[in-house]
């Protein structure tokens, strides 16, 4: 399957992110919508997986915090997982972070429990005990660019 990495920098882009999201987190895991699309939208930077006609099937979004940069929102749609999407979109945004910002940050993510090995083929480390978010179990991991 064809796909590249592409930041969301257009309405077009941003729509397709949240309709992923949409998906993946409020109809498929229960999320609560106001977890999925909260205040730190406009914050982030966004990256969304198309194909070669333009759909999207995956997205995920950094952002800077006071303790770093987080990763979130990590979807893929159901039937393109376990195809490279997750790693494609997190190989482009640590490229993204390391453009920005140099070496030495500190990146960070909440894991859900299936996407541990995703993050720690990257070099996550966990950090911290397991926790419940959404209803959801959840790993802290972290790595310095």
């Amino acid at each position: 399957m064809n796909h590249k990495v592409v930041a969301a920098n257009s309405a077009v882009l941003l729509h397709k992110s949240y309709e992923i999201r949409q998906r993946v987190f409020v109809n498929e895991q229960d999320v609560p919508e106001a977890i999925v699309h909260e205040d730190a939208e406009s914050l982030a930077h966004y990256f969304v997986a198309v194909d070669e006609e333009g759909n999207a099937l995956g997205t995920a979004r950094w952002r800077k915090t006071s303790q770093g940069v987080k990763l979130e929102r990590f979807a893929v749609l159901p039937i393109y997982r376990n195809k490279g999407l997750g790693a494609d979109l997190l190989r482009s945004i640590l490229v993204d972070i390391k453009s920005k910002f140099g070496s030495g940050v500190l990146v960070y993510l909440n894991a859900q429990l299936e996407a541990i090995n995703l993050y720690a083929h990257q070099g996550f480390l966990p950090v911290g005990p397991r926790f419940i978010e959404a209803d959801i179990m959840h790993q802290r991991m972290s790595q310095t660019t």
